[in-house]
């Protein structure tokens, strides 16, 4: 599918702009080629191996961007935040790094691997009854005079993880014909695609979702943020809504969105931590599918890289979805 384009407030300038700001601050993850991925999918294909971020995923882009540009009194103030993920992570280790707190709204049904990781980064955890609840306490605290750090609906935050998408561009050896990026609020493919777009517009971007966390799909498909109650094991991307301006960007810089069974995705995480020594969560391997299942549509000679973003998931879990999924 294909949308239309309608206004988007991030650019390129920002995107390099928040480069410059959070240079050194984070890692410049490595971007390689993969023989294993280009055999399987039958054309040249690269992976931007974010995974191996600070945090376990992207999010300490957007993080960093976004608190390095608070005043002093906002910092005095503190932080509050909605995540059960990895953008909770990525707060708590940022803002003890700028020197301010953050309180982090999780819904209850939040693993305990992310709440644990959460505390040990130094966030202090508040669990709600579910995502929805936890967004509306959030608008509490900030009319008490926090800051809330949106995980996606944030130019700040959008420009920071965009700066992956500069690397991406600098690093994977030549042009890029395909790239494949998950999407959870749409915060992340609106900054990648701002950059990758802004510098080679023919790229072709595609989002993955897992089925049971298609908000953007059903957010589009309605001309309106939808609410939805994510029921996927892909839990970093059960955003519980999207915003109309990650519905912009989606329809600006997405070539389409490939929805994939959780089971694909399980199955591609164990592919990769097999093949490639990486260990991915499902939001990140989803990816892999998704290429996968379009692999029939590349052309020779074209080259494709695949974004994994992140690595935080429970070895109990992946031992129960490979029983559950017979993977």
């Amino acid at each position: 599918m294909t949308f239309d384009v309608t206004a988007f407030d991030v650019t390129l300038a920002d995107v390099q702009a928040a480069a410059a700001r959070i240079a050194g601050k984070v890692r410049r993850t490595p971007t390689y080629y993969s023989a294993g991925l280009s055999a399987r999918l039958g054309v040249e294909t690269w992976v931007k191996v974010e995974s191996l971020q600070l945090g376990g995923s992207f999010k300490v882009r957007g993080c960093y961007n976004k608190l390095m540009g608070l005043s002093e009194a906002e910092l005095k103030r503190g932080v509050v935040t909605v995540s059960g993920g990895n953008h909770a992570i990525a707060v708590s280790l940022v803002a003890r790094a700028v020197g301010t707190r953050a309180l982090v709204l999780m819904p209850k049904a939040t693993p305990a691997l992310n709440i644990r990781l959460t505390e040990e980064a130094g966030g202090q955890v508040e669990l709600c009854e579910d995502s929805l609840a936890a967004f509306a306490k959030a608008e509490t605290y900030a009319a008490q005079g926090m800051t809330h750090v949106h995980s996606y609906d944030d130019p700040a935050i959008i420009a920071g993880h965009g700066t992956l998408g500069l690397e991406l561009a600098a690093d994977a050896g030549g042009r890029l014909d395909h790239v494949f990026i998950s999407v959870g609020g749409g915060g992340f493919s609106a900054g990648v695609g701002t950059a990758l777009k802004g510098l080679d517009p023919a790229l072709r971007l595609h989002g993955v979702e897992t089925e049971g966390a298609t908000t953007m799909t059903q957010a589009l498909a309605a001309g309106e943020p939808v609410a939805i109650r994510p029921t996927s094991i892909a839990r970093t991307l059960g955003a519980p809504f999207a915003t109309k301006r990650t519905m912009a960007a989606a329809r600006q810089f997405l070539e389409d969105i490939i929805v994939v069974p959780d089971a694909d995705a399980v199955r591609e995480l164990v592919w990769v931590l097999q093949n490639g020594r990486v260990l991915l969560e499902p939001a990140a391997a989803c990816v892999v599918a998704a290429a996968s299942a379009r692999k029939d549509s590349f052309q020779q000679g074209e080259r494709v890289c695949l974004v994994l973003c992140g690595s935080n998931v429970a070895l109990e879990d992946i031992a129960s979805w490979r029983t559950s999924f017979g993977v």
